[in-house]
């Protein structure tokens, strides 16, 4: 592999994890604005503009995806989790808008769990290659 396509690789790499991370960043803000809905004037002011931040960034992430997977030469396997969470966010957006929180609220936790693992995932081989050990927290323990 050239020096450039490893470099536009690794480019490529880094705008997914930090579009994932943006997300993910985005769904907690989404999680704390919910609390601040139940008890304050301005929380419904800015849970709706989080929603549209927050959908704005699972588009991003999509994007991202797309970008290292076909000109970059990428697994397809993120454009598929980023795909998933659009249609989630989707969801998310209307049964917020039809003021349903039975489904919206546990929605919401199953969509920041989800980012968390996936951004868990995007960092991992990262953590691998600076030499930080990974494993079972006592497998860890044992080599210390």
């Amino acid at each position: 592999m050239s020096e450039s396509s490893t470099s536009s690789t690794s480019s490529t790499n880094l705008f997914t994890r930090i579009a994932i991370g943006l997300q993910t960043l985005t769904l907690f803000f989404q999680a704390t604005t919910a609390g601040l809905l139940l008890s304050t004037s301005y929380g419904e002011t800015l849970h709706s503009v989080g929603a549209r931040v927050m959908y704005g960034a699972t588009m991003l992430y999509v994007l991202a995806a797309v970008l290292a997977w076909k000109p970059g030469g990428g697994p397809a396997r993120p454009v598929l989790y980023s795909t998933g969470f659009l249609v989630l966010a989707s969801a998310q957006v209307i049964l917020g808008i039809a003021h349903q929180p039975a489904a919206h609220v546990p929605l919401g936790v199953l969509m920041f769990g989800l980012s968390v693992l996936d951004l868990g995932r995007s960092v991992a081989p990262m953590a691998r290659s600076a030499g930080r050990p990974t494993g079972s927290w006592t497998a860890t323990r044992a080599r210390s």
